[in-house]
Formats: C-alpha cells, sequence, structure tokens
C-alpha cells in the first residue's frame, strides 16, 4: 500500500505533466470515440478520491455487470422496463473498469501484469453474466444467441491477448469498434427493447453476425502478424548463424 500522503504528492506531481501521456501509455487505442473517451477518463481520474483505489474501480466495475444481470432477471419476471437498469449497469461498468488501470497509471503506481490478468477476468466475468442476463431473458431458441455473443466476444478477448503477444504493444479495439462501443449498441438494443418489445432478438442475432465478421478479420490479421514475426525472427537467428561464423 502507498501511504495516503506519498499518494498526494504523486497526484500533485502528475498534475503538473502530461496526463494523458502517462495515463494512456501502456496502450494503442483505435475506436470511434477513443479522443472523446481519454479526455472523460483524464478528468475523471484527477477528481478522483485518493481513498478509491484501482480494486474498488474494479469492483465497481465488476457491480455493473451484475446490475445488467439483474436487469434481465428483473425484466423476465416483472416488467421489461427494468432493462433499464442494465444501461445504467453498462455505464456503472465502464466507469469501474475504464479507470482501474488508468488511474494506477495516473499515481505513478501501475500493477502492470496484476492489472493485466485481474482485467481479463473481470471482463470475461462480465461478459458471462451479460450472456446469462440474456438467457434468463431469451425466449425458446433465441437463447442461441446468448451463447453465441459469450463465446463471440471471447474469441475477440483470446485475439486482443494474442496479438499483444506477438506485437508486444496492448489494444482492446477490433479497429474502430472498442470495449465502450460495445457497451453503447448493447445499451441501444436494451433501449429499443423496452420500446418495442421482443425486437432484441433480432438485435442479438444481428450483433453475433457482426462479432463473427469481425472475428474473422481480426483473426487473419493476427495470423498475418504472426507470419511476420516469425519471418523476422528466421531471418534473426540466420544473421545470428553467420556471424558465428
Amino acid at each position: 500500500m502507498v501511504p495516503k500522503a506519498l499518494q498526494e504528492d504523486i497526484l500533485t506531481d502528475n498534475a503538473q505533466g502530461n496526463t494523458s501521456e502517462k495515463i494512456f501509455k501502456d496502450r494503442k487505442r483505435t475506436n470511434i470515440l477513443r479522443n472523446t473517451e481519454q479526455s472523460l477518463i483524464t478528468f475523471l481520474v484527477k477528481k478522483m478520491p485518493v481513498y478509491i483505489t484501482s480494486n474498488i474501480l474494479t469492483f465497481i466495475g465488476l457491480v455493473g455487470s451484475v446490475l445488467v444481470f439483474a436487469g434481465f432477471v428483473l425484466a423476465t419476471y416483472l416488467h421489461r422496463n427494468y432493462l433499464l437498469l442494465g444501461i445504467a449497469g453498462l455505464a456503472v461498468n465502464w466507469f469501474g473498469d475504464s479507470l482501474d488501470g488508468r488511474i494506477a497509471y495516473y499515481r505513478n503506481i501501475p500493477r502492470k501484469w496484476f492489472g493485466f490478468a485481474l482485467d481479463i477476468i473481470m471482463d470475461w466475468i462480465g461478459t458471462v453474466l451479460i450472456g446469462l442476463g440474456y438467457v434468463v431473458y431469451a425466449k425458446n431458441e433465441y437463447e442461441l444467441a446468448a451463447f453465441l455473443f459469450v463465446v463471440l466476444y471471447g474469441w475477440a478477448m483470446i485475439i486482443s491477448q494474442l496479438r499483444y503477444k506477438i506485437t508486444d504493444k496492448y489494444t482492446i479495439d477490433a479497429g474502430l469498434l472498442g470495449p465502450t462501443e460495445v457497451r453503447i449498441i448493447i445499451s441501444t438494443v436494451l433501449l429499443a427493447e423496452v420500446i418495442f418489445k421482443n425486437s432484441i432478438q433480432f438485435c442479438a442475432i444481428g450483433m453475433c453476425v457482426a462479432l463473427f465478421i469481425i472475428n474473422i478479420i481480426d483473426t487473419q490479421k493476427l495470423l498475418k502478424l504472426g507470419d511476420t514475426r516469425d519471418q523476422a525472427e528466421n531471418v534473426a537467428k540466420l544473421k545470428a548463424l553467420l556471424n558465428e561464423r
């Protein structure tokens, strides 16, 4: 644990430097909303009380996922207007998930690999909770869409980790779409279902198709990156052998 007085000194030092550059130095973003999102995150981390730690924010993000699940359950057994709770849950999830790692970098106390591992686990739990919630809410064969969503989103997560391994650059986005855009799309689907009953069934299928296409494209790109790195490493090995002679 970092003493409170030291954390306050760190915050003061950061306020005098290039805050945004420090906060996002460990990852590359390509999503549509990256500029707006990064500006908002930079503003929020500056306003966050010292006693709000990365772990607390991670827990808040998990609470958001639980709210999404609860919204589906309440909408199933009470009234579909409770799906609006899911929208609030996605906002809470964004808040916790987006700030937990960033605030650590802002305070110069990052736990890179611990945070990386925890973030992946929490993202997976959140995805499963959303899928499970839709299984409860969906009817008949449309439950399959929830299963496919979890599988396809898990595939996207695997791609991002493999890309990190191959390129040594961490990006959580699939081109112009990132987790934030996905949250907005899901929120739009939930709102549409509140207004137009059963529209979620067709939207869920559409999201699965879109995720499948995106994953196919990203997989092809990933394999090309892997092939390029293999060739570069083979050339380096060959040069090393020639130099030994």
